[in-house]
């Protein structure tokens, strides 16, 4: 059984935007403590064998200027690498270049802390439409699985890929991270009608069924 509330509650985000050379950029931040260190947590996050047991099967040459492959999702290249405090890299998928930044640090209260900024440019019309809970969704079940793998040390059961989408469980899970990026939106400026009404549209595509 995986504490739903607890995760959940675990997590901070927030929203933002950055200027780059093609624009403005909205940016994507979310983080989480951990009871291990921060050299554990580099680890768990950028050895090759590791990040499949709570992320997804990864390929490619994991170092500096190397270019990674997400099995059946992103891929793109490590642009900066600085062990172990964080790395950045491209994020390359569906014909679209967006980026990440990740930093790990020691948390004031204890443990190591992750922080995963996510960069891109995201035309109006689908922020409108989806809002910061289409890929924040997958960000929070990224981070569920990392909490799950450095608890136990063990990797995330296959099933948690399949089995676990269709349980009640899951749903629950999906509608209050939604809820939490819509509470994001909001207080980054968005109309609340216009965020829940992409909230709702994000918690539709998460927790639909065949």
């Amino acid at each position: 059984m995986i504490d739903v509330t607890h995760q959940i509650n675990a997590v901070r985000r927030s929203l933002g935007t950055r200027v780059l050379e093609a624009g403005e950029a909205r940016v994507q931040s979310i983080s989480q403590t951990y009871d291990t260190t921060v050299e554990d947590l580099w680890d768990a996050c950028t050895n090759a064998e590791r990040i499949p047991r709570w992320f997804m099967p990864v390929s490619g040459e994991l170092r500096l200027h190397g270019r990674y492959q997400l099995e059946g999702n992103a891929g793109g290249v490590i642009e900066r690498c600085d062990p172990p405090k964080g790395f950045a890299a491209t994020w390359e998928f569906g014909g679209q270049v967006s980026w990440i930044e990740v930093r790990m640090s020691p948390a004031p209260e204890g443990g190591a802390r992750l922080e995963l900024d996510h960069i891109a440019h995201v035309s109006d019309d689908l922020w409108a439409q989806y809002g910061p809970g289409a890929t924040g969704v997958g960000w929070d079940l990224g981070l569920l699985g990392l909490a799950m793998h450095i608890s136990s040390g063990a990797s995330v059961p296959p099933e948690m890929s399949t089995e676990w989408t269709k349980t009640a469980e899951y749903r629950r899970f999906a509608e209050l991270s939604s809820e939490r990026w819509r509470e994001a939106s909001v207080a980054a400026g968005t109309d609340p009608e216009a965020a829940s009404a992409a909230a709702e549209r994000t918690t539709g595509f998460y927790t639909a069924t065949e």
